[in-house]
């Protein structure tokens, strides 16, 4: 059921925003553990296991812990900069936030940890789905560098819990639909657990990202450098 647009500030869009962020992720530094399953549209499936250290929206470490063959794999957000280590490579390689990492998550859905730093918001309306009532919000890309051009997001009015995302291309095409579920207690908070990324293009295609062992955590600026990284690769 779609009601009437409210008339809601853009300060009121933003905040919306923030505490669906705040509900996703630790404000603080933070590390959490991320197994994605992604189904293909044949019925195979593909299990990848990462380890995420966060630290505000603009440095994140991202560790491939599964597959063994490509353990020890780390990508590093530093800004807007994001760059892979591989261990049979000398030098990090750059990557962009909206290349594909696996099935239908891109490199950004790990490594950006909230939507507000990337996106400009506005109140598109109020939904009421099974009774609760939902503020909608449409998030333009501050810039093209961002994973999506274009997000359209339900937030749950009563306590700001992210329920549903529609991820668009710069054409304004679908490419994806994320439900966020299994709300359990994590680093102190009620947040989603489970993460359902469906791609819009091609049916039956779907990866599931289950989040676990989320801490808060104080990490030292240093380990978000390249030569850090190099070090220890």
């Amino acid at each position: 059921m779609t009601e009437s647009k409210p008339e809601t500030t853009d300060t009121a869009a933003q905040d919306i925003l923030r505490s669906a962020d705040q509900i996703r992720f630790p404000t603080e530094g933070f590390q959490v553990e991320i197994s994605i399953l992604s189904t293909k549209a044949d019925q195979s499936t593909e299990a990848r296991k990462y380890q995420v250290l966060s630290k505000g929206n603009d440095k994140t470490v991202v560790i491939v812990t599964e597959p063994a063959a490509e353990r020890g794999q780390t990508m590093l957000m530093s800004g807007r900069e994001l760059w892979v280590f591989l261990p049979s490579v000398s030098q990090p390689v750059r990557l962009s936030l909206a290349q594909r990492l696996t099935g239908q998550v891109a490199n950004g859905d790990l490594a950006r940890a909230n939507f507000a730093g990337d996106y400009t918001p506005r109140v598109l309306r109020t939904d009421t789905l099974d009774g609760e009532k939902y503020t909608v919000l449409e998030l333009t890309a501050i810039d093209k560098s961002v994973t999506y051009q274009r997000v359209v997001y339900w937030v749950k009015q009563k306590n700001a819990h992210p329920h549903k995302a529609e991820f668009y291309s710069l054409s304004n095409r679908l490419l994806k639909t994320a439900h966020y579920e299994n709300f359990k207690m994590m680093a102190g908070k009620m947040r989603p657990t489970r993460l359902i990324m469906e791609d819009s293009l091609r049916a039956g295609e779907k990866s599931v990202l289950e989040y676990e062992a989320m801490k808060v955590r104080d990490i030292p600026d240093k380990f978000f450098t390249k030569d850090y990284l190099k070090k220890i690769d």
